[in-house]
């Protein structure tokens, strides 16, 4: 489904009339928000978009916040790469012979041996694609000697092309909290690449390789339909980041989004902020005066909770429990400011509004639309519900019920049918429903 959303992105007027909206100068083009109830700190979030060619900042939220980068690490270790190819130093047929440090490296990664090796083209794939630490290990060991001489030389290089608030401890992006860049520094790294080196860029919009007879699928779900790079990563202290750069009647933009709770809705605001700084091109084309709304300084504080496939990490396997779930642009033009801590008269308000619904049917069905660590939680989840999709609950009652650790979130006292109505139309949203028979 998502697929088919971003082949939509070559069209010129794709979500337009949700996404951009003008005022009195300077106007402001609406970003699509996320409502979201997030278990780690918000505090990973950061986002940036920026023109590629003259590097003019579009958008920036938090984009000079230091953050963690995770494999995004390794746009570096292939810029040095590309450097070392591009200077004569190395040749895409050499050999890069793994240590047993290299072979060491947490997942993800080749599981080449020690001892064995592969063509530096090999590596380069494994690392654009399969985001593989081995690799990374490997190939910073054949350019400087050791990890100490090649992460100096990395952090070197990132303070040359700009990048003032970044430092590397290690070429591929494994959790360490010295190493810590911004969407700032990431977003000139990745124009970096595309302008010095464009001979090698493709390797950024491949989908996937093959690698001794198999097949490797890369991480990078948005790639087609205009977009064309760059990196992913994901560590439990970094959430999940992404670097994308597309083009659009030959304008290209790149697009950093750091401290995503999950795949999916890292990977849509990505998109959304892209679609949108190319409707924002274009209509600055057209001599319009028009800015990238920077509507995304607070999360919501009640939202849907939902549960989205994960991505494998860059070996911090703990991936975040409760993720960002869907929502809708705002319908007003003007900036939506947003508390981020809940009301506590809100709060009792919903408790007691919950409390004092009865059913007055006599449906022997209930459906589940969530399971949570905490009975507030699971409180925000059965308001969102109701309020969303309350034309199907007909006179049910909603409760946060203790199971074990976790409150599940239910409505009972439904008949059949409106058990069935209520879970058809929150999956068609892609929101957990279970219908159960009392």
């Amino acid at each position: 489904m998502l697929r088919t959303a971003r082949r939509l992105f070559v069209s010129l007027g794709f979500a337009a009339a949700t996404l951009v909206a003008t005022v009195a100068p300077p106007a402001q083009a609406q970003v699509p928000y996320f409502r979201t109830l997030i278990a780690a700190s918000d505090s990973k979030y950061a986002a940036i978009v920026v023109d590629a060619k003259s590097g003019e900042v579009l958008y920036s939220n938090h984009g000079d916040s230091p953050r963690y980068p995770a494999s995004l690490t390794k746009m570096m270790t292939l810029y040095l790469t590309f450097e070392a190819l591009s200077s004569g130093k190395l040749r895409l047929s050499d050999r890069v012979v793994f240590s047993p440090n290299a072979a060491a490296q947490a997942p993800t990664k080749l599981g080449v041996r020690a001892g064995d090796s592969i063509t530096v083209e090999d590596a380069i794939q494994g690392m654009a694609i399969k985001s593989a630490n081995d690799a990374s290990m490997a190939m910073a060991e054949r350019l400087a000697g050791s990890e100490a001489r090649f992460t100096a030389l990395m952090t070197l290089r990132a303070q040359e092309l700009g990048m003032q608030n970044t430092r590397f401890v290690n070429p591929n992006g494994l959790p360490d909290t010295r190493q810590i860049s911004t969407a700032r520094d990431m977003a000139i790294l990745s124009r970096a690449l595309m302008r010095d080196y464009p001979q090698y860029y493709h390797y950024f919009s491949q989908p996937g390789f093959y690698f001794r007879g198999a097949y490797v699928k890369g991480h990078n779900h948005l790639l087609g339909g205009g977009i064309d790079g760059l990196k992913t990563g994901y560590t439990r202290t970094s959430g999940f980041n992404i670097a994308i750069s597309g083009v659009r009647d030959n304008r290209r933009l790149v697009v950093v989004v750091m401290g995503g709770p999950s795949v999916a809705q890292r990977d849509q605001h990505a998109e959304d902020l892209l679609v949108t700084g190319f409707d924002v091109m274009s209509r600055r084309a057209r001599g319009e005066q028009v800015t990238v709304a920077q509507n995304l300084s607070e999360p919501l504080p009640n939202g849907p909770i939902v549960r989205a496939p994960t991505e494998q990490g860059d070996g911090d396997q703990d991936n975040l429990r409760i993720v960002l779930a869907e929502a809708q642009a705002p319908r007003s033009t003007k900036l939506r400011v947003v508390e981020s801590r809940p009301d506590p008269r809100a709060e009792r308000a919903e408790r007691a509004a919950l409390t004092k619904r009865k059913p007055t049917s006599q449906g022997e069905y209930s459906v589940q639309v969530g399971a949570f660590r905490s009975k507030a939680d699971a409180r925000r989840q059965l308001s969102y519900v109701e309020d969303r999709f309350g034309k199907h609950l007909g006179d049910a009652n909603g409760s946060a019920e203790r199971s074990g650790r976790n409150y599940r979130s239910v409505f009972s006292g439904l008949t059949q049918a409106e058990a069935r109505a209520t879970c058809r139309a929150m999956k068609a949203k892609r929101l957990d429903c279970q219908v159960q028979s009392n």
